[in-house]
């Protein structure tokens, strides 16, 4: 058990970003943590630097998001903390583009998160506890012209948020949505003013919101820049 209560994290749509920070905060806080992503090759360097354990997974598929739960039940015990990161975009005019992307958009961004929420609601109600942090964007507050599939999949994914919590938050599961509220520093998204969101400022506040005591917890956590208008 680590002293934060938890001992296992699943990070599912795990990548370069918000989820190498939490992956790099989680488990120098002393959590095992499980990565799961469609490419597990570009997760080599992390796994290398952080012990963590690589699962691959197609997020919008039930059959491998049980498979997973499953494989993270057995290699890492089972997990007490779910982060969704996953999420696609689908740009185009609302005219013109493919509905088939528009399907798969949302799949990942929101049938996904569904599913991933399942698993983990059927592990930690068992136990009384548990928490289950789903990562929005500014696309889940507001829609943005050109982007219908990416806002469609976050409006669903707030909503799943705000009903999961209202079901598993009196039954001890602590379910909080975050919105990344602005563009995210990477290694090509790089600035000096603190213009773009700090992966590390990101991942703190998942790990300050995981700390919170249940008197008072947080279902939804807004994170922008400085600089960013709203």
């Amino acid at each position: 058990m680590s002293e934060l209560g938890f001992r296992t994290a699943l990070i599912v749509g795990a990548g370069a970003g918000i989820s190498a920070s939490l992956t790099r905060l989680l488990t120098a806080n002393g959590m095992k943590v499980g990565l799961a992503a469609r490419n597990i090759d570009k997760l080599k360097p992390l796994i290398a630097e952080t012990n963590a354990t690589a699962f691959k997974v197609d997020a919008s598929k039930p059959d491998d998001v049980a498979k997973l739960f499953e494989q993270a039940d057995k290699q890492i015990g089972e997990p007490d903390v779910v982060i969704y990161n996953a999420s696609a975009r689908a740009p185009g005019s609302i005219a013109e583009i493919d509905p088939e992307a528009v399907r798969k958009a949302v799949e990942i961004s929101a049938f996904g998160a569904f599913l991933v929420t399942q698993q983990a609601a059927r592990r930690m109600m068992p136990h009384g506890r548990g928490a289950i942090f789903l990562t929005g964007a500014t696309a889940g507050v507001k829609g943005f012209p050109l982007s219908a599939a990416f806002a469609m999949g976050k409006f669903a994914l707030r909503g799943l948020a705000q009903s999961t919590a209202r079901e598993l938050m009196p039954k001890g599961i602590h379910v909080a949505h975050f919105v990344i509220d602005g563009g995210v520093r990477s290694e090509t998204r790089v600035d000096t003013d603190d213009n773009r969101l700090h992966p590390d400022a990101i991942a703190q506040t998942y790990l300050d919101v995981l700390r919170q005591h249940r008197s008072a917890w947080s279902v939804e956590v807004e994170l922008r820049p400085w600089v960013e208008k709203f």
